[in-house]
């Protein structure tokens, strides 16, 4: 005797184990979910970022100690202001927002997709913003385009635009009778293929200094960030980051599979559409205000899935990995080498690499079991 499921029985099992997931705190007629691991797994890499932070602020070619750092923070000491406030706060400001922001779009495109492996960098958003920003570096600087404050304002705004432009080109090439998780993700590695080639063309063509910047822009760079870097990248937060903690549910949703999403009474492409507009609007502006800095959106998600354990990469705890790996890869970035100091990106890329290695591997084990 065979069985089936019906609609009305796939949403009272769903509904069912989404409410073993959470513990629920009613504060009067409000309800909201409790989970004390995730609390805690907030708290503790809140604190592991704030020492990063204040490392940050005391570590370079100038020591300072913390109770100078401290001094300048409330505004009693002002000898090493040029220091701490125009070079070094606003790197790692802009490190944590567009670390932030990578992430939460990682943790937003892998619970769409339902793929661990997936990420907006596989959505053609970073290598559309890299096409950008070449094509102006590489022949902006010989018609005088890129300079001083044109650099500041034009550099992340044709990041912006273009990685928005890549993204959406991506969304409606593989929207054909509905969105679909794989199918969209080969039609990302494939203009993901197609734009890096263009761009590496484009820094064949470049004069020698004009094409090196371009380089630096490319692997990820936090060097000579700016309050102004910082402010675009801080109001797209602002408004998109509480968008999708108020979609939390539609996300859970979507975790599942189509039948139980539909069974659940989500209208499922309209759901999928405006999530995977929202990752591609975190993308662009992270992207934009530090350059595809590497494995961000792809590493830190999975991260916080595991910190938390949580069914789902959590976008809020996603956001906080993201935010302090980038800034402590950037604190080795600046103090490995002497002599040098590396594009934060070429961190990023070798942790994250070792990472994907890790997941693939155990994701071979996972299906020889």
């Amino acid at each position: 005797m065979t069985s089936t499921l019906t609609p009305t029985d796939g949403r009272e099992r769903a509904l069912a184990r989404l409410a073993l997931r959470y513990r629920v705190l009613r504060l009067g007629p409000v309800a909201l979910p409790w989970r004390p691991r995730f609390v805690l797994a907030g708290a503790v890499t809140t604190l592991v970022m704030a020492v990063l932070v204040w490392l940050n602020l005391m570590i370079g070619e100038t020591v300072l100690t913390p109770g100078q750092v401290w001094a300048h923070i409330i505004g009693t000491d002002y000898e090493h202001y040029f220091t701490l406030w125009r070079v070094r706060m606003p790197r790692v400001v802009v490190g944590l927002l567009a670390g932030a922001a990578l992430a939460a779009a990682g943790a937003v495109t892998q619970t769409i997709m339902r793929n661990p492996l997936a990420s907006p960098d596989l959505l053609g958003v970073t290598h559309g913003a890299s096409a950008g920003v070449v094509a102006v570096l590489a022949f902006g600087g010989s018609y005088g385009i890129v300079s001083g404050t044109t650099a500041s304002f034009g550099i992340p705004a044709v990041a912006l635009v273009s990685g928005l432009a890549s993204g959406l080109l991506c969304y409606a090439l593989a929207r054909r009778g509905g969105i679909d998780g794989y199918r969209l993700l080969l039609v990302g590695v494939g203009m993901s293929a197609v734009l890096m080639n263009i761009t590496l063309w484009m820094l064949t063509l470049g004069e020698v200094t004009d094409t090196g910047r371009a380089m630096v822009w490319i692997a990820g760079s936090l060097t000579m960030r700016t309050w102004t870097n910082a402010l675009p990248t801080a109001l797209a937060l602002a408004v998109l980051l509480p968008l999708a903690l108020v979609a939390a549910r539609t996300l859970d949703t979507l975790s599942y599979s189509d039948d139980v999403a539909r069974g659940l009474g989500l209208p499922l492409e309209r759901a999928r559409t405006s999530m995977l507009v929202l990752a591609v609007l975190l993308a662009a502006f992270g992207t934009s205000a530090a350059g595809p800095i590497l494995f961000v959106s792809l590493a830190c998600p999975q991260i916080a899935l595991r910190l938390a354990r949580a069914p789902r990469p959590p976008v809020l705890l996603s956001a906080l990995v993201g935010a302090t790996l980038t800034c402590g890869a950037d604190l080795i970035a600046r103090n490995l080498l002497t002599n040098i100091q590396l594009p934060v990106g070429v961190v990023t890329g070798c942790l994250g690499a070792l990472y994907l290695i890790y997941l693939l591997v155990r994701g071979n084990r996972k299906a020889q079991a």
